[in-house]
């Protein structure tokens, strides 16, 4: 029998206060080791799709009306968030949070609070992220609020890592950002994919920036799945960010 997906979303359904539909009909899969693409223009339901998914959602009076989410083949419809890190499910939320009173090190070490590992380990864990992100490296004293927005975002990501995730949810990865540090920090998830096989679902609306990267990807568009695919095939379209954000045919 041939292995279940890493991630399987069937039609899922998810209101806010019992009243608002945010997400109506959406079915997902993310194979072990791929980068998936949910791409959408700002309020078609890709940030609460993943905050579903990571158990989230009920922290924003959200919560899964409908439908079935499968991790490593098992139902995690109910499941904690604090349950799903330790199980290898790691969201990185929109907006780069960080403890900005905290070193940009200090913030590193909190995402391996999850695990009970010795000190050695997590100096070890400490040099795989900064090889990976070698600017925090040079930053690694300094408080993170004094960071540029680059560098809390490859904190924010590096602190998943820490908790050696399976699976990241990455939401909105280049909101702000300058475009060579946008993509640096999709180089660096293309190798930790590649070299580390970890698994990625990236929320983006930066549609051509996410194809590059991406093996497969959905579009959705108020809160459905309106077309997915190969992402080469998707990003041969010219239509295709016409049909959610009325730009210009994708370059080549």
């Amino acid at each position: 029998m041939s292995q279940p997906p890493l991630l399987q979303l069937d039609q899922i359904k998810v209101v806010y206060q019992q009243v608002i539909l945010a997400v109506s009909d959406i079915s997902l899969t993310v194979p072990d080791g791929q980068i998936v693409a949910l791409l959408g223009a700002n309020g078609a339901g890709k940030s609460t799709t993943l905050k579903t998914i990571s158990g989230l959602i009920s922290a924003e009076r959200g919560e899964l009306a409908h439908g079935s989410i499968h991790y490593q083949g098992q139902p995690i419809t109910t499941a904690q968030a604090s349950s799903l890190v330790e199980a290898g499910l790691v969201q990185v939320l929109e907006g780069r949070h960080c403890f900005a009173h905290l070193t940009v090190e200090e913030n590193l070490l909190t995402g391996a609070l999850s695990r009970r590992v010795s000190r050695a380990t997590l100096k070890q864990d400490l040099e795989r992220i900064y090889h990976y992100f070698p600017r925090l490296y040079a930053r690694r004293r300094a408080q993170a609020g004094y960071t540029s927005g680059g560098e809390q975002q490859m904190v924010a990501i590096g602190r998943a890592l820490m908790a050696k995730p399976r699976l990241v949810l990455l939401d909105e990865p280049s909101m702000g950002l300058a475009p060579l540090i946008v993509d640096e920090i999709f180089t660096i998830v293309q190798q930790l994919n590649q070299q580390e096989n970890v698994s990625f679902l990236l929320a983006e609306q930066n549609a051509n920036l996410a194809l590059h990267y991406a093996n497969y990807a959905y579009i959705i568009e108020n809160g459905r799945v309106a077309l997915s695919g190969p992402a080469d095939a998707l990003r041969a379209r010219s239509d295709v960010q016409q049909f959610y954000l009325g730009q210009a045919a994708l370059a080549a």
